[in-house]
């Protein structure tokens, strides 16, 4: 295989891996009245097409180069090695929102009901949970980048087969999701397999993946009809999906409903993958004319944590779990509601700037030279 040149980092990439984790953070928080104004009630998609997206982007970025440079063998062995991490950073996780229900949480709370089976019987949910046949609420994503990462071998092999095969291979997955219910089983509230439905989310990060590596290349931005159809379709959108219309006209949930019966979470409903691109190309479109917008300050905050993504994903679940917990207790008012997503804000933003820290390895770097006044004159002569 010819090794691709390398490409320098897109700032979009981590500007908008690190909105979505700000976003992810007030969506998974329990009872959180500011879930009412994420950008996925105002359309089909949500920030985690955004996230898969664009972890498949970075994952080509990362290691598609290497399967080059490297040999496949290698660099199956460096996706062996993440996956590894992965898993024992959802092992860790569970551990802590686990230790943070049982010291923080009311009986009859939303964290201790999301962890009643493992209250219930402890024995077999650690041995479900370690075998990922248990994934209880919040803890989805990790999971799913695990098997997505998986496939990532195979697509390359079957990329040494054809051009034409990954994308066969991934909407061969996908298309049997819908046809034969293929699914990853085990979750224990009943409905008998994964809330992400890996199988049907790999096309969205071979997707990504696929436009990383330079296997597909989208259409040119800013395109006037391309903009021009792809708001139509965002706009269109909008009633079936935010409160503020459905509340008033009910019937607009219905002929949802109606339309697309299958429209779900688990398996990516294609409507979600089409509102995500179409709403991707108008922003990125948007943003081409508006290039200074990634050099506020912002957007710096925005690509620290995007650049951290994992440390800042394992405090943004945390926090999250730990705010639902808070509003338990104080309530619901607007005060208490900003207080605890402002901080639960900024500690996302503290752990992605803690974590680059520690991973430049501050105290390997000799300190910087300072002048040393008194030890200077002690080495010259006394004057009498």
């Amino acid at each position: 295989m010819t090794a691709p040149p390398k490409r320098p980092r897109d700032a979009r990439l981590d500007v908008f891996r690190g909105l979505c984790m700000l976003i992810i953070f007030i969506a998974h928080m329990p009872q959180n009245p500011w879930l009412a104004w994420i950008p996925a009630r105002f359309g089909f998609s949500s920030a985690t097409e955004l996230f898969v997206f664009g972890s498949g982007f970075a994952s080509a970025m990362a290691f598609g180069r290497t399967y080059a440079t490297a040999g496949f063998g290698p660099a199956s062995l460096r996706i062996l090695q993440r996956i590894w991490q992965l898993y024992w950073a959802h092992l860790a996780l569970f551990v802590a929102l686990a230790g943070i229900t049982v010291l923080l949480a009311p009986a009859e709370s939303h964290a201790m009901q999301a962890l009643r089976h493992v209250f219930s019987a402890p024995a077999e949910a650690l041995g479900a949970l370690v075998t990922l046949t248990y994934v209880p609420m919040l803890l989805d994503i990790l999971p799913l980048y695990i098997v997505v990462l998986a496939l990532v071998p195979p697509m390359m092999a079957a990329r040494r087969l054809h051009p034409a095969a990954p994308f066969a291979l991934s909407a061969a997955l996908y298309l049997a999701t819908f046809l034969f219910g293929l699914a990853m089983p085990g979750r224990s509230e009943g409905a008998g397999h994964w809330f992400f439905n890996p199988f049907a989310w790999q096309a969205l990060f071979f997707l990504g993946f696929a436009i990383g590596l330079g296997w597909w290349k989208p259409p040119a931005l800013a395109q006037p009809r391309l903009v021009a159809l792809c708001a139509a379709i965002v706009v269109v959108s909008v009633p079936f999906n935010f409160w503020g219309f459905t509340d008033a006209f009910p019937a607009l949930i219905d002929w949802q409903m109606a339309v697309l019966p299958a429209n779900t979470w688990t398996n990516v409903h294609p409507v979600r993958i089409i509102h995500f691109l179409v709403l991707a190309y108008l922003v990125l479109s948007l943003l081409e004319r508006a290039r200074w917008l990634l050099e506020t300050r912002a957007a710096a905050i925005l690509t620290l944590v995007g650049t951290q993504s994992l440390p800042a994903f394992l405090a943004c679940t945390a926090l999250a779990w730990t705010g639902g917990i808070a509003l338990d207790v104080f309530g619901d008012a607007p005060g208490p509601v900003a207080v605890v997503n402002l901080a639960g804000l900024a500690g996302i933003v503290m752990a992605a700037w803690v974590a680059r820290l520690f991973k430049a390895e501050p105290w390997t770097k000799p300190a910087a030279t300072a002048r040393q006044p008194a030890a200077s004159a002690a080495l010259r002569p006394e004057r009498c």
